[in-house]
């Protein structure tokens, strides 16, 4: 995807500005539980065939990854595609998902950007504002950034700072030796250190965070329902 700033549709302009003042309300510090007991995954997919689409929230044990709760939640997509406000596309089953766990993340990692957006205002940043819990944005993709690819290690933990218009807005991190990096942001209540850390203990044997890897195969499972 383009690193170029979007231009913002007139015609949608409450909602970026709604980013704004959403970006206002972000906490980039550690702001987690003494004790992390469980870390949750989340994912969204489109029903091909109908104008439906699934959100899913897996939960698992942060120490074992065993898959402790696992929810969704279908429902019509109210908001069209649009550039910059992807957010708000996918954010409402999540959260009608999240109504359904009986058991509470302490931690949510979201495959999709988190500060590492154009107006700082990725779904994982949004997301963890709206849930007020801590949240990180890892994502396959680079959206905005730049960062030295030809100094970035290629062992596991090797990992570049990536820039924004002057600003560090994440990392391109090096889950698995070899891999192509995954690229990691401040969601919300956490620190780009804490953020590191904790994809790097969720990624132990794939480029992907257990998280990430158990809410898609989830979404894969419930759209061939």
């Amino acid at each position: 995807m383009s690193t170029e700033l979007f231009n913002e549709n007139p015609e949608f302009k409450h909602f970026f500005d709604l980013q704004n003042n959403l970006r206002e309300k972000v906490i980039k510090e550690d702001q987690l539980p003494t004790s992390i007991k469980y870390v949750a995954g989340v994912d969204v997919a489109y029903d091909d065939a109908s104008d439906k689409m699934i959100g899913a929230i897996v939960v698992l044990d942060s120490i074992t990854f065993k898959v402790v709760e696992e929810v969704s939640h279908e429902m019509e997509i109210t908001f069209p595609y649009v550039p910059g406000l992807f957010s708000f596309r996918e954010i409402p089953p999540l959260i009608e998902a999240f109504k359904k766990l009986t058991i509470k993340p302490d931690l949510i990692v979201c495959d999709a950007q988190g500060i590492a957006h154009p107006k700082g205002m990725g779904m994982a940043t949004h997301l963890g504002i709206e849930l007020n819990i801590p949240t990180i944005g890892c994502a396959k993709k680079r959206l905005v950034g730049n960062y030295d690819k030809s100094i970035l290690g290629l062992k596991r933990g090797d990992s570049q700072e990536l820039i924004y218009n002057d600003v560090l807005v994440g990392k391109a991190l090096r889950t698995q030796d070899s891999t192509n990096p995954m690229y990691v942001s401040i969601g919300h209540k956490i620190s780009l250190n804490t953020a590191i850390y904790w994809i790097l203990k969720l990624t132990p044997d794939y480029r992907l965070p257990e998280t990430t890897r158990q809410a898609d195969h989830l979404v894969n499972l419930l759209l061939k329902k």
